[in-house]
């Protein structure tokens, strides 16, 4: 089993961010993980159903985010997260690809492993084994019941991500040879948009059933309403 659980946008500021998401999906924070202060970081996750848009900011010089903002000239795409049930095994086929692992972390409720974006192309992906499946120690200690409350915004699930690339065919099979394309669509980059591979579209489902087609850009991404 592999499912889309989050993505990760990237933005020189953080708040603005998610004022923004909140004023036009009337989405909630769930979290604020303080484990990204590793990675230079500051974050906030923003329930959508069961799964999380994340908006991360650096708060140190010299991060990964940081060069990426400069490199793209802006805010924009950052992580594809899935969720799996067969982690070593995943790891194992990546590996035998020629994916090298940049981030490893084993903790209480979930194992993660990043994978090196050069490697993958596109975007960072991580691909993560919670136990028990379906939770989700990124969410934070309160997500669930959140979520039981039902949606208090305007989408319910993220239905997929579009990725923009300069050669989006071979992207996709790179993807889909890794077994990580669940839920991924590619297309190809614009010529008037960021110089390089990523993530310019995220497809969110609409709880209001007149509300699908309204497209918001927000952190150098697309969100589409479906």
């Amino acid at each position: 089993m592999i499912r889309l659980r989050q993505i990760a946008l990237i933005a020189p500021d953080l708040d603005p961010v998610v004022d923004q998401l909140r004023d036009a999906l009337g989405l909630e924070v769930c979290f604020h993980d303080p484990g990204v202060a590793e990675f230079g970081l500051r974050n906030a996750l923003l329930l959508v159903g069961d799964q999380f848009l994340e908006v991360l900011s650096p708060i140190d010089d010299h991060t990964a985010v940081g060069r990426l903002l400069d490199k793209r000239g802006g805010p924009g795409g950052y992580m594809v997260i899935h969720e799996v049930d067969d982690l070593d095994a995943r790891l194992d086929h990546v590996v035998e690809r020629g994916v090298r692992v940049v981030w490893s972390g084993d903790f209480p409720g979930i194992r993660g492993r990043h994978l090196h974006p050069a490697d993958v192309g596109g975007a960072i992906v991580s691909i993560d084994e919670p136990d028990p499946p379906g939770s989700w120690r990124w969410g934070g200690p309160d997500w669930e019941v959140m979520a039981a409350s039902g949606p208090t915004g305007a989408v319910d699930a993220i239905a997929g991500v579009t990725i923009a690339a300069a050669d989006p065919d071979a992207l996709a099979a790179r993807w889909a040879d890794l077994g990580i394309d669940e839920s991924v669509r590619f297309t190809a980059r614009d010529d008037d948009g960021p110089p390089v591979d990523g993530i310019v579209a995220v497809a969110l489902h609409a709880v209001d059933r007149d509300r699908p087609g309204e497209e918001h850009d927000i952190c150098g991404v697309r969100l589409e309403l479906v």
